[in-house]
């Protein structure tokens, strides 16, 4: 790989650090070309981009992106292959299910919603994030919860919000 072309890899890698957000560096040494053909068609399918890139690269590429992936850069050791998604558990979920059938790939660290995860030990922790829209439905519910359960209560008793406000004011006046 000549400079230009390794120059290209960094800036590819820059864009996609910026556009998706949440990836996953994992090593998948030793994997013979089948396993790692099977890994590629399972990312396709779960619309999960899989690159696999030299550790220098990678941190220049971090470096050249917004953002503090500085507890990353001790895990870029070995063989990495890095993984780009929009949903922040889907790589977590593929490695898991990958790893039903052998010890790889292997978690070195992940970056998602701002935060680093590092190491294999993160896999469950990761496996149990909610995404944005699962987070904001959960909020909505819980603040449209206290007033359907005074809705409810009113309409229950036989009493209607009018009748309600009627009662108060009568007793401040």
């Amino acid at each position: 790989m000549n400079k230009e072309e390794k120059y290209e890899l960094v800036e590819a890698l820059t864009e996609q650090i910026k556009e998706y957000g949440n990836f996953y560096i994992t090593d998948t040494a030793d994997l013979t070309v089948a396993k790692v053909n099977d890994i590629r068609r399972k990312c396709f399918d779960s619309d999960i981009i899989m690159q696999v890139a030299k550790n220098s690269l990678i941190k220049k590429a971090l470096e050249a992106a917004e953002g503090d992936f500085s507890p990353i850069f001790d895990a870029l050791k070995g063989t990495s292959t890095i993984l780009f998604s929009k949903s922040a558990k889907a790589p977590a979920q593929l490695i898991k299910e990958l790893r039903k059938k052998g010890d790889k790939p292997v978690l070195k660290a992940a970056y998602v919603y701002s935060a680093a995860f590092v190491g294999d030990n993160q896999l469950d922790a990761l496996m149990t994030l909610k995404s944005k829209e699962e987070l904001v439905g959960e909020i909505i519910g819980l603040l449209q919860s206290p007033a359907k359960n005074v809705l409810s209560a009113l309409q229950s008793g036989g009493t209607t919000i009018a009748g309600l406000v009627k009662t108060l004011q009568e007793r401040e006046g």
